[in-house]
């Protein structure tokens, strides 16, 4: 997990890095919460997300927005952070540049803002998107949404009610040309803190389908 650093629009990013032994490896790229509320790369979803592909040879990096750690800048509340993942993305395409496939990974407030990366980058092909803030901000962006992906959710909540949520999903799930799998961890809450393994699990139980699906 080598530190990495390389140029924002407003800054130096600090980041962490896996370059997968595999030729021509997929890349995953992770997005941290809420930078006012404590949200940085090091948190335990985003690290569980970043090990995850790790583990199935993915080139994988997660890092501070702007203002988070090491990284320059100040909190934008979301369009310099939208900016901060375009330039992380271009940074690992820039080593990567015959890479098979481009997953995005966010959790609450990172979900928002890889869901926006996604449709504007058409070469990422999957997303996972854990709790995200759908009563919080606007996802109307999401027309047509242009991947299939995973959503999860936590059905004690008590931050992001899970009728937003099921909103969200039943109009993506609407679209012919895209699957969205989503999730209900009952007994989570928003930071999912006891149901960490859980969560893990049904991300993995996603990625065995999705990816075998994608290689076929």
């Amino acid at each position: 997990m080598p530190e990495v650093n390389f140029n924002g629009p407003d800054g130096r990013l600090e980041g962490r890095y896996n370059h997968s032994k595999m030729p021509n490896a997929p890349v995953a790229l992770l997005l941290h919460p809420h930078p006012q509320h404590g949200g940085t790369m090091n948190n335990k979803v985003v690290y569980s997300l970043y090990q995850t592909f790790v583990r199935r040879g993915f080139s994988a990096l997660r890092f501070n927005f702007r203002g988070v750690g090491r990284s320059q800048g100040q909190f934008d509340n979301g369009p310099g952070e939208m900016s901060d993942a375009a330039s992380a993305l271009d940074w690992m395409q820039s080593y990567n540049p015959n890479a098979s496939g481009c997953w995005i990974g966010g959790f609450s407030f990172g979900a928002w803002i890889g869901m926006q990366l996604m449709m504007r980058r058409p070469e990422i092909s999957g997303y996972i998107s854990v709790a995200p803030p759908a009563s919080i901000y606007d996802f109307t962006f999401l027309a047509p949404c242009p991947a299939s992906g995973l959503i999860v959710h936590g059905g004690k909540d008590d931050l992001v009610p899970i009728a937003s949520v099921e909103k969200l999903t039943q109009k993506l799930a609407a679209q012919k040309t895209i699957s969205v799998d989503y999730r209900v961890i009952e007994s989570a809450d928003h930071f999912f803190m006891d149901d960490l393994n859980i969560l893990n699990d049904h991300i993995e139980d996603y990625l065995d389908t999705a990816l075998s699906t994608e290689a076929a």
